[in-house]
């Protein structure tokens, strides 16, 4: 009996022992299959606290007395900067919900895993239960009776440890299995509720950016309906297109002296563009010249305006280099595309810029978004085309 008691000890301290250290390898596997993807969420919110703070301080740069004296156009690029951040939290937050859906679906894995192991442990508990009711003790006394000598013996009432310990461990996996069950799905549980959390959140962020849009382009408005700030604003906006096109020649033509090494690179425009919204869109405003509503003048069109979003993509017309990635005035976020085979294009009012200068792009990469930036009353892309250092009608070539 007491030997019987010893090696039940025994065997529930060795049960304890591998609990342990089966919690400790679960723990470590879990921790294994998602830490790439939590590691991701954690940089993103600090991106995020980032996004807020600088936003803070535009805020309190808005609310300022030197904001009121500033010039209208001046304001407008504050504002921009406002909606720009805003922008970025947006899309901070989605590609956020989209690691989260990531991480769900792993958990989810995780808890079809825990439950099929869990089927598993008490269909072999169950087994061992049904043995044991028809056996039971018996067995034990059969194995110990029917040693030959004391060695035999000793070594018997080995084998019977190793069997008790053995139904004991039968137990402590389906425990086990049980409790992995448990913890796998509470934390699919909380998973799910934080991304429910960031989903609020970002349409929060939607509404406020709506917001700011309208007060920007509302500021704009204001300028336009005035004969004298009209006035004013239209011919800045002249000497600023003139300025960038004046730019954009002379980056051309440096780019021209580096010939041999534009087409080793294999960037050398198609010459036939892509229209460079995936969404489609349509034109609202052509090329050539327009009425000015105030002013009452005919003013030269330079581009095509085209309906969108915001935020909606845009793509890489051609294949090129891109020789400007800034801000302007009257631009706004604007980004210069050189095809290297004389041709140009130019991409304005975007929300955010996805190139830098310098970079070669792939027809239809995505090089920013559609946004309201600079002398803009509402979301849309401004898209011009150039050949040989000379504004043409885009819609000649799409």
């Amino acid at each position: 009996m007491k030997s019987r008691r010893f090696a039940r000890i025994v065997a529930i301290i060795l049960a304890l022992l591998m609990l342990f250290s089966i919690i400790i390898i679960a723990i470590d596997a879990l921790t294994a299959s998602a830490y790439v993807t939590q590691a991701e969420i954690d940089r993103l919110r600090e991106e995020k606290k980032e996004y807020e703070r600088r936003k803070q301080e535009v805020q309190s740069k808005i609310n300022t007395i030197d904001f009121e004296r500033m010039t209208e156009v001046a304001k407008k690029r504050v504002l921009d900067d406002r909606i720009m951040l805003t922008g970025s939290e947006i899309e901070n937050i989605k590609e956020t919900i989209a690691y989260y859906e990531i991480l769900i679906a792993e958990k989810e894995l995780e808890v079809i895993a825990a439950i099929d192991s869990e089927d598993a442990q008490l269909e072999k508990y169950k087994r061992r239960v049904r043995d044991m009711e028809e056996n039971g003790i018996i067995t034990y006394l059969e194995i110990i009776f029917d040693s030959t000598d004391f060695s035999d013996l000793l070594a018997r009432l080995d084998f019977v440890g190793d069997i008790m310990r053995a139904d004991e461990n039968i137990y402590n996996d389906l425990i086990i299995a049980r409790d992995a069950t448990e913890v796998a799905e509470v934390d699919l549980r909380e998973t799910k509720a934080e991304m429910e959390v960031e989903k609020v959140l970002l349409e929060k962020l939607r509404e406020e950016l709506g917001v700011q849009i309208v007060d920007a382009s509302a500021l704009i408005e204001t300028i336009e309906a005035s004969l004298e700030s009209a006035s004013a604003l239209f011919d800045e906006v002249a000497a600023e297109e003139q300025r960038i096109q004046n730019e954009i020649n002379l980056k051309v033509e440096e780019l021209r002296k580096q010939e041999a090494a534009l087409a080793a690179s294999k960037i050398r425009g198609t010459g036939q563009l892509m229209w460079p919204l995936p969404s489609g869109g349509y034109i609202t405003s052509g090329y050539g010249v327009r009425l000015h509503p105030v002013l009452k003048v005919y003013r030269p069109h330079s581009g095509i305006d085209i309906s969108a979003d915001h935020g909606a993509n845009i793509i890489a017309s051609d294949s090129g280099t891109v020789i400007t990635s800034e801000y302007s005035a009257s631009y706004g976020n604007y980004i210069v595309i050189s095809h290297g085979n004389g041709f140009t294009t130019l991409y304005a009012h975007m929300s955010s810029r996805w190139v830098g200068v310098g970079e070669a792009v792939s027809k239809g990469q995505i090089i920013g978004l559609v946004g309201s930036t600079g002398v803009s009353t509402g979301p849309h892309l401004h898209f011009e085309v150039s050949y040989n250092g000379a504004k043409d009608d885009p819609e000649k070539y799409l």
